[in-house]
């Protein structure tokens, strides 16, 4: 297990330290010492196994910290607001290191986070819990290109600060439509195909696009004078519904009309 505060022992050295585990399971010396040559080798702290945790940086410590928990040998590796408490280039840096982890090991890790940017830039599924239930879960380009529960959007929010907080004032029968496109299809509509599905009187208020693990995502949020009719949406192809979120309803002195 990788902690968020390093949990380094101050009195021994980052050699030591990453030892410790397998000296208490009653590894050889020889053994113990193979392994920790091996690791720390891995994470890039060779050059400082001699050296005292008070001496390291916070992205050193962390490194001791992920060398200590992987000279076990073990199968799945948890990662517990691993990079919460270091700086952006340190995070960054750490990230890189148990990517590489994943793909020459083999191992299987789990992150517990709150930063969206380290999963969108790790992993390749997610889950969002509340109250200690899986709220919504799935590959991350899934989940980050439509997100389902109010939680989900609510986390995904803090990715992008460029996007308008504010709802924009709706009148009459005006509503907002917000087209979320995930690159689950092959055959995904131009923008062509989205105006004559959204009509003449669409506005566009907002729209972005990103990649996630190799696939492109975005939304474009519209503004409408009319609702769309619900035999206009059944007239197109499947992905229409899956990927169309409405928001806003009529006002009342218009609702009959």
């Amino acid at each position: 297990m990788i902690f968020q505060h390093f949990n380094l022992m101050a009195t021994k050295t980052v050699a030591q330290n990453v030892e410790l585990p397998l000296k208490m399971a009653g590894v050889p010396r020889a053994e113990r010492r193979r392994r920790v040559d091996e690791i720390l080798a891995l994470v890039g702290l060779s050059a400082l196994r001699d050296s005292w945790p008070a001496k390291l940086s916070g992205g050193q410590k962390q490194r001791t910290g992920i060398a200590r928990a992987l000279v076990t040998q073990p199968e799945i590796l948890l990662c517990d607001e691993a990079t919460s408490a270091l700086d952006p280039e340190n995070t960054l840096a750490v990230l890189k290191l148990l990517k590489e982890i994943n793909q020459r090991l083999g191992l299987t890790i789990v992150l517990i986070t709150h930063e969206m940017d380290v999963i969108r830039t790790l992993c390749d599924r997610v889950a969002v819990l509340e109250r200690g239930e899986i709220i919504e879960q799935g590959e991350v380009w899934r989940v980050f290109g439509h997100p389902r529960h109010e939680v989900t959007q609510s986390l995904l929010g803090t990715l992008h600060h460029d996007r308008p907080d504010e709802r924009p004032p709706l009148s009459g029968n005006q509503q907002l439509v917000t087209l979320h496109f995930d690159g689950s299809s092959g055959h995904e509509p131009n923008l062509q195909h989205i105006a004559a599905l959204l009509g003449d009187d669409a506005r566009l208020l907002y729209g972005s696009c990103e990649q996630i693990q190799g696939r492109v995502i975005g939304q474009l949020r519209v503004r409408l004078a009319t609702p769309l009719a619900n035999q206009r949406l059944a007239q197109h192809a499947g992905w229409v519904a899956d990927r169309l979120t409405f928001s806003g309803e009529p006002t009342a002195e218009n609702a009959g009309a």
